[in-house]
């Protein structure tokens, strides 16, 4: 069975939002919010899903931003945070005033991640996976043939390792040593841009060659 997978580009800085549905129990993962809380909601709706998890591939501001408003839109709903990236997400709103964006606090995580958990939501099973390096909590999201990494692997290119707490070395080895070795038709859903697949990234992106 295949999940649901709808993304929604969110925030002053387009992140990709995913929602990752469940079509047996409607229920669904959500994934960096960057904000546009209200455009999210209204594709809950739509797609009759009901947030169960709410996940932070890392703590910088442009991927929590919708945190607070999808929160309050749904009570208890528990929010997921590599426990490295815990000060990035405290401190989120000072990143965000730096580069004069619009920025909404998040809420404290309810649950703090070590990398290598497995989270069941409805009939699927995901599998937290730690890739520091451009920030030092990190994560990648594998389900089912497809891999949601965040700022960790793009189409082509790789995360920004010039910010705080970023560091490159460390960057090339979670993606040599925790991505490749998925299979080559794993789609990669990235943080930014557009879906790739393993064997794509292996073969041509300069940054892992």
């Amino acid at each position: 069975m295949e999940p649901i997978i709808c993304r929604i580009p969110t925030g002053p800085l387009d992140v990709n939002c995913y929602i990752v549905g469940c079509p047996d129990t409607r229920e669904c993962l959500i994934i960096d919010p960057g904000g546009h809380g209200e455009r999210i909601a209204e594709t809950l709706e739509r797609l009759d899903l009901d947030p169960a998890v709410l996940m932070n591939t890392h703590g910088h501001f442009d991927h929590i931003g919708g945190n607070a408003y999808l929160m309050a839109h749904k009570d208890s709903l528990p929010l997921y945070l590599h426990e490295d990236d815990l000060h990035y997400l405290r401190n989120a709103g000072e990143h965000a005033d730096y580069w004069s964006m619009p920025f909404e606090d998040s809420p404290e995580p309810t649950n703090l991640l070590k990398g290598g958990e497995d989270i069941e939501m409805g009939s699927f099973r995901f599998r937290i996976i730690h890739t520091p390096g451009h920030s030092p909590g990190g994560i990648s999201i594998y389900i089912l043939g497809h891999l949601f990494t965040g700022d960790a692997l793009f189409e082509g290119s790789i995360g920004r390792t010039d910010l705080p707490g970023g560091e490159y070395d460390l960057l090339i080895s979670s993606i040599r040593d925790k991505l490749l070795i998925l299979p080559g038709d794993t789609i990669i859903h990235p943080g930014h841009g557009s879906e790739s697949t393993i064997a794509i990234e292996r073969r041509s992106n300069p940054f892992l060659q």
